[in-house]
């Protein structure tokens, strides 16, 4: 049965994953059981939930007793940017390469496997947005770090690396068995709202050393690979597909760029607000401000299809890519 979850489990969700500690985290994981739809289809779900609202709750619990003693989960990495980005790959398949190329993290690009042993997020710039990539330690047949799951099911992509010039094959089957095993790729024949799905994230494929790969390994791979994947093909070397890769990207977080303007003033047109697309007028003051949010009074509108420039629109209007908005308060 689908679980048909509503959009206000779904917003709750992804206050959990943004979360940057456990308070924040026990809030959405309560917010997320009290807005979950009661009914046979979720029920599992339910029991998750309310497992995991025990287990964190004990774990708070815990740190108290211990005076302050706090541990820190290294594979818990805070959202920053317009959406996140998680590599999954086998040594030396390219990862690191790829966050060297594209963010200025400070990472380890080596020959050698396991050269990353935890998280590293960096920030990739597509015109003017920044998008969070996060370079992970690698998975074997034999092995994954436990935490890296976590990792995972924080994300809101998920890139499976792919070395062109390696055994391309025993690649995809490490990487997508791994996945399933988990519940973490959205199965396509199940309805997205489905307790199957809930934990699962879309998932495409970086086939990377490109410069160095025989000619039509990449074809190869599409052909004797049964799932739908994208491929975006890139050498973190010579740099090619990199811009291709950061333009695809921004396009399957499906958000939208909003560009704040103060009253009397000109809008602020360097750093954007991104909202995923759907969101409306009211969605965008809750972003910039919670509690100031309940006072909006009203909002004029730039750049948006169907509407003179600085014309008055309501709350409930939905917000497009590049939009001007001037927010009024009470």
């Amino acid at each position: 049965m689908p679980a048909n979850l509503t959009p206000e489990y779904k917003k709750a969700e992804a206050k959990f994953r943004s979360a940057a500690g456990d308070t924040e985290r026990l809030a959405a994981l309560e917010e997320m059981l009290r807005t979950i739809p009661k009914h046979k289809g979720t029920e599992s779900m339910q029991a998750d939930l309310k497992r995991r609202i025990s287990k964190l709750k004990d774990e708070i619990q815990t740190i108290g007793k211990k005076g302050g003693a706090r541990h820190v989960d290294v594979f818990h990495v805070p959202h920053s940017g317009a959406g996140q980005v998680v590599l999954v790959g086998m040594p030396n398949a390219g990862k690191s390469a790829i966050l060297a190329a594209l963010t200025n993290a400070p990472v380890n690009v080596a020959d050698y496997p396991f050269a990353t042993e935890k998280p590293v997020p960096g920030m990739m710039l597509h015109e003017d947005v920044q998008i969070q990539l996060v370079d992970t330690p690698p998975i074997t047949a034999e092995y994954a770090a436990p935490g890296f799951v976590n990792t995972c099911r924080g994300a809101d992509l998920l890139a499976i690396v792919i070395d062109l010039a390696g055994e391309v094959l025993e690649q995809m089957e490490v990487c997508t068995r791994y996945l399933d095993s988990h519940r973490l790729m959205l199965d396509p024949t199940v309805d997205q709202d489905d307790a199957a799905n809930y934990l699962a994230r879309p998932t495409f494929v970086i086939a990377t050393k490109a410069d160095l790969a025989p000619p039509g390994t990449l074809e190869t791979l599409k052909e004797l690979t049964e799932r739908p994947f994208e491929y975006i093909e890139v050498s973190a070397s010579t740099g090619h597909g990199l811009d291709v890769f950061a333009k695809r990207v921004f396009e399957m977080l499906d958000v939208v760029r909003i560009y704040a303007k103060k009253p009397g003033r000109e809008p602020d047109m360097n750093e954007p607000f991104t909202l995923p697309r759907g969101s409306d007028v009211q969605d965008l003051a809750t972003l910039i401000h919670r509690q100031l949010a309940e006072s909006l009074k009203s909002a004029r509108a730039w750049n948006a299809p169907g509407i003179h420039d600085g014309q008055n629109v309501p709350r409930d209007h939905i917000l497009t890519d590049k939009e001007i908005v001037e927010l009024h308060f009470s």
